[in-house]
């Protein structure tokens, strides 16, 4: 198994960075190259989210992201800081709005991000907490016998 770690400032310029390191993974770990375009945007969204929520509670605090293979699995964890009481596990839309109203972010169609994500992953779980939302996702890979994949 291997992991790559990635933090980043809340900026929305440091969102492309995290899709093109998150694809390139992807590729590598041998997501297929059909799958390579939801997990684009599916961690674009996921980032995009955390960088609201950052600029909204913690502007200074770093947003994680955490990219693994892991049997036959490609699996991408975003963590963001943002500080929120009282928040349980979400596992539909509607919790999806809830957590982006508790957090305060308030976009066109709140939990839509979230739902999208939900999407386009194969697997998806949302985790809110006093410390922040984690969101982790992940498509099927095929990795090769050495354990990269095929180019």
């Amino acid at each position: 198994m291997a992991t790559v770690e990635l933090t980043f400032s809340a900026l929305p310029a440091h969102v492309r960075t995290a899709r093109l390191v998150a694809t390139a993974i992807a590729r590598r770990t041998g997501v297929a190259e059909a799958l390579l375009d939801e997990v684009r945007l599916a961690v674009g969204e996921a980032c995009s989210r955390a960088v609201e929520a950052h600029r909204l509670h913690c502007p200074g605090e770093p947003i994680r992201i955490e990219l693994k293979d892991d049997s036959g699995r490609f699996e991408v964890t975003v963590t963001d800081a943002a500080p929120s009481d009282d928040l349980k596990a979400v596992d539909s839309s509607d919790g999806y709005r809830l957590v982006d109203a508790m957090l305060g972010i308030v976009p066109e169609m709140p939990g839509l991000g979230i739902a999208v994500i939900a999407g386009l992953a194969d697997d998806v779980e949302v985790s809110p907490g006093p410390t922040g939302v984690k969101i982790r996702m992940s498509w099927p890979a095929a990795p090769t016998p050495n354990g990269l994949a095929a180019v």
